[in-house]
C-alpha cells in the first residue's frame, strides 16, 4: 500500500452550537487542505445544549456544500482524534484575545503529547469575533430570528427555538 501524501487536517471543538465564526474558519481552513475533519469532541462530564448526534446533524447540514469536509464525533484526547484521522495538522480557530490565552496553552500540551502534530491557528474573520456558542446559549430565548441570524446558520436557528424556545421575529 502506497504512502498517503493527501493535506488532511482537523478542526475540534465542541461546536454546541455551531456558529457562523465556526463556520467562516471551516470554510476557510477546507481551501487549505485536501481533507477537513471536523471533530465534535464530547465530553462525557459535561451536559451540553445539543447532544452529540444532534451536533453532528447541525454540522453536517452547515457544511453540506464545502465538498471535502467530514463530520465525526470523538471521546478523548484531541491528539489521539488526529492521529485515528491520518492527520499531523490540528486546526484551531481563534477570536482575538479571547482565546489566544487557552488556545497556547492547549497548543503547547498537544505538542508534548504529540510531537508530530502541528496546530494552526486561524482569525475568525473580524465580524464574527465576538461570536462564541456560550453568547448564542445566552441570548437565543431573548433575540429574534434575524438577530440570531447574525450569529448563527438558518438551521441552527430552528434546532435552537426546539430546544430553548423564544421568539420568532
Amino acid at each position: 500500500m502506497g504512502v498517503n501524501h493527501s493535506r488532511v487536517a482537523v478542526y475540534t471543538g465542541s461546536f454546541d452550537p455551531i456558529t457562523l465564526g465556526h463556520l467562516n474558519v471551516i470554510e476557510r481552513g477546507s481551501r487549505l487542505v485536501d481533507r477537513l475533519v471536523v471533530g465534535i469532541g464530547i465530553n462525557i462530564a459535561k451536559q451540553g445544549l445539543f447532544t452529540p448526534e444532534e451536533r453532528v446533524e447541525l454540522v453536517k447540514d452547515v457544511t453540506a456544500e464545502v465538498g471535502n469536509v467530514e463530520v465525526r464525533a470523538f471521546t478523548g484526547l484531541a491528539v489521539d482524534f488526529v492521529r485515528q484521522c491520518h492527520a499531523r495538522v490540528m486546526l484551531r480557530g481563534v477570536r482575538p484575545l479571547a482565546d489566544i490565552e487557552a488556545e497556547l496553552t492547549m497548543m503547547m500540551a498537544n505538542r508534548k503529547l504529540d510531537p508530530g502534530i502541528e496546530t494552526v491557528f486561524l482569525m475568525a474573520d473580524e465580524e464574527y469575533a465576538h461570536v462564541s456558542s456560550s453568547l448564542i446559549k445566552e441570548i437565543a430565548p431573548l433575540a429574534g430570528d434575524d438577530e440570531l441570524a447574525q450569529f448563527v446558520p438558518e438551521e441552527v436557528i430552528r434546532a435552537l427555538r426546539e430546544k430553548l424556545g423564544g421568539p420568532t421575529k
